[in-house]
């Protein structure tokens, strides 16, 4: 299994941060930070792909799975710009977990 690169994780992060305090009209990201509902139009979209996620898995499809798993991920992290938590602070609490 190839191992993964935890750089793209932080490349999105600094691209959604950048989004936020940058808005640019065409960028999805930046759609969601801007909503008129708020926060909770990205709590939605959460919601939207965690059932996805659900679903791609029980149909076992691989390819699908790591799809929506992309977008539950992407979607996280939007959630977490928009509720002013860093994602450093999650790899921290990860950290502790795994002590």
């Amino acid at each position: 299994m190839k191992r993964p690169d935890p750089a793209v994780i932080a490349d999105l992060w600094e691209v959604i941060c950048d989004r936020a305090e940058n808005p640019s009209a065409a960028s999805y990201t930046t759609k969601l930070l801007s909503d008129k509902k708020g926060i909770d139009k990205v709590l939605e979209k959460v919601g939207e792909e965690s059932t996805e996620f659900i679903l791609a898995v029980k149909n076992g499809v691989p390819q699908r799975t790591a799809e929506e798993a992309s977008d539950l991920v992407y979607h996280l992290l939007v959630a977490l710009r928009a509720a002013n938590v860093d994602l450093s602070d999650v790899f921290a609490e990860l950290e502790r977990r795994r002590r």
